[in-house]
Formats: structure tokens, sequence, C-alpha cells
């Protein structure tokens, strides 16, 4: 893929938000506050940051992108959408009986999903197995991951952070989502997870905090990881859950809930605007 410029990378984050909208309009359900937030760090990841092909999804030295957080597939699908790896049109296809693009990612069914992911908590431990295997293997291809922060929860998550501290996992790149919010409510209400750097740090990791809606320094915070030859790295990148639309921006009531027609209208024409006044 060429890289883009930030301003061109920008767009493609708003037309990814848009696409969200649509294809959660469309399915009737799905999660919107997630993808939201995260489109900034995804448009980054498939027009920067990935060293990929979308038309050899397969290509062994590829890089592998994780989702540890099924939930929030519609910003990777939008963002793969975008990319190249399939038509856009299909995007509104999402959680339809039989479609690709089911509302957690299947790897079996959409060339370039690396895993089947959903069970919370799980995303870690299979990229760390996958960068421990490359480095036996010689594999010269980095491993990304992407959770979410509410998934810090739980402990199967913890026991991965502790396996690529040990040994060491300079190849993996761990992405959290730090918006804050879960299903229930705000992440410190339902079971705090500060301090969430020093925990890292325990662990053997190298810590990298960002603001996650700034396409530059998701770019240079991956840059910086790819120059860590000791450690594992964490890139805890600030979001807000559902970025982009005003209504939905930091409400965890909007973790679980796509836009009902209106909604969805006020929701475009923002991005719209937006798009407009960058």
């Amino acid at each position: 893929m060429a890289n883009l410029s930030i301003a061109q990378i920008e767009k493609k984050a708003n037309e990814i938000r848009k696409d969200i909208i649509k294809m959660l309009l469309a399915a009737g359900s799905g999660h919107s506050a997630g993808p939201l937030g995260m489109a900034d760090i995804f448009a980054a990841f498939y027009f920067a940051i990935l060293n990929h092909d979308p038309h050899k999804p397969f290509w062994p030295e590829r890089d592998r992108l994780i989702l540890s957080n099924g939930h929030i597939c519609p910003v990777r699908y939008a963002a793969m959408a975008e990319a190249g790896y399939f038509p856009v049109a299909e995007l509104k296809t999402l959680r339809r009986l039989g479609s690709r693009l089911q509302g957690h990612p299947e790897r079996l069914r959409l060339p370039g999903m690396e895993t089947t992911s959903g069970p919370l908590g799980s995303g870690l431990a299979q990229a760390a197995g996958y960068a421990y295997a490359a480095r036996m293997d010689g594999g010269r291809f980095r491993v990304y991951c992407v959770t979410s922060d509410g998934e810090h929860q739980e402990g199967n998550h913890w026991e991965a952070v502790a396996f690529a501290g040990k040994y060491n996992l300079a190849n993996l790149t761990a992405i959290v989502d730090r918006n804050n919010i879960q299903i229930d409510g705000f992440t410190e209400d339902v079971m705090p997870l500060e301090p969430l750097v020093e925990k890292y740090k325990a662990f053997n990791w190298h810590v990298i905090e960002i603001d996650g809606h700034n396409i530059q320094e998701i770019i240079d915070a991956v840059n910086e990881a790819r120059a860590v030859y000791e450690n594992p790295t964490v890139i805890i990148a600030h979001t807000i859950p559902g970025k982009g639309v005003s209504f939905m921006e930091n409400k965890f009531e909007w973790h679980g809930k796509p836009p009902n027609p209106e909604e969805a209208k006020i929701a475009l024409e923002e991005l719209r605007k937006g798009a407009k006044a960058e």
C-alpha cells in the first residue's frame, strides 16, 4: 500500500466513520461508540503503518493485525473496504445471514481477517502466541493487537501480558482503546483499571501514551515501538467513544446500540460538516 499524507488519512478516517453509520443503520444492530472512536487508528494502520497488500491477503510477509475486541469490527470492515480488500458496497451486508461481515469477525469468512474474535480478553494471548511462533520461525513481520480497555478486567488478558513480558516479544505491539466506557458504564466505576501504565511496566512492557485521534501521534508511536528491541510495546490510545457524532460522544449507552434513521441522518450530516471544516 502506498502511504498517504496525514490530511489524506484524516479524510479516510472520516469516510470510515460515515461507512460505520451507514452499515449500522442497514444492519439495525451493532456497536456505535467504539468503532467511531477507533476510526483514526484503523485509518492510520491501513493507510500508513501496516505492511500489507489488499490483493494478496495471505501474503506470508504481511504484518498481522489482530482484533481482540471483536464487537468493534465495523471499523475494521470499513477500513478494509476503503483500502480495497472488498467493495465498499458490501459493508451494508453487516450482520446479515450468510454475509462475510458478521457481528463478530470470522477468520474463515473474510480474507485479511487474521483471527475469529468475540470472547473478550483472548486476543492478546492469540497475538502473543503468534509473535512467539514468528520469532521461532524467523519471521520478520510484526504482530499488532487491538484491545479494549474494558477487557483488561479479564484475567486471561493479564496472563498474556505476563507471557509477552517474560519472553521479550519485541515484535508484538498492543494498542489499547482507552475510551473509559463499557456496556454497563464507565470502566473506573465498573472495575477500575488505573494505574494502567504502571501495571504494564511491571510486566516488562514498553509503554507509550497518545491521543488516539492524532494521526501523527499514532504513526510516531508505532515507529517508536519498532525501535524497541528488548520488550513488547503497548500503546495506550486515549479516544473519545462515538467520536465525530456529538450525541454519541462519551456516552456509554451507545456502546452496543445502532442509530435509527433520524439519528443516522444527523450523524452523517455532522460528519460531512466536520470533513468540510477540516
